[in-house]
């Protein structure tokens, strides 16, 4: 398994964002960032050809009961879940074959953070 993007999950209520479009434009025309992806829940913004340097505005996550703080992309999100599970991680979300397309799941770092690991079969 390899770590292929990581992307930091911005809480929108924790940033106190009341205006969703001139969040997107902070991110789109001052930096001129692209949208990869938006679910409504979640906005994904990557710089222009490298999808691997990402932000992403996380309103509330769909499936999960806690946000995460990062997003993890991996080769084989089924061998990082095994070797999650050996090494005695915390499991926050179970590995998850979500609707949208990704398989995912959270799993707490020893310093407290909420990492969403996600990988595409």
């Amino acid at each position: 398994m390899r770590v292929t993007r990581i992307s930091a999950n911005l809480g929108v209520d924790d940033l106190g964002v009341d205006d969703m479009a001139a969040a997107r434009s902070f991110y789109t025309d001052f930096l001129g960032m692209e949208v990869g992806f938006d679910l409504g829940w979640v906005v994904n913004f990557h710089v222009p050809g490298n999808d691997a340097a990402s932000v992403q505005l996380v309103t509330r996550d769909a499936t999960a009961a806690t946000d995460s703080h990062i997003s993890v992309g991996v080769s084989d999100v089924r061998e990082a879940y095994q070797l999650a599970l050996r090494r005695g991680y915390e499991i926050v979300h179970p590995l998850t074959e979500e609707e949208w397309g990704p398989t995912r799941f959270f799993v707490r770092s020893p310093s407290g953070a909420v990492v969403n690991i996600v990988g595409h079969d």
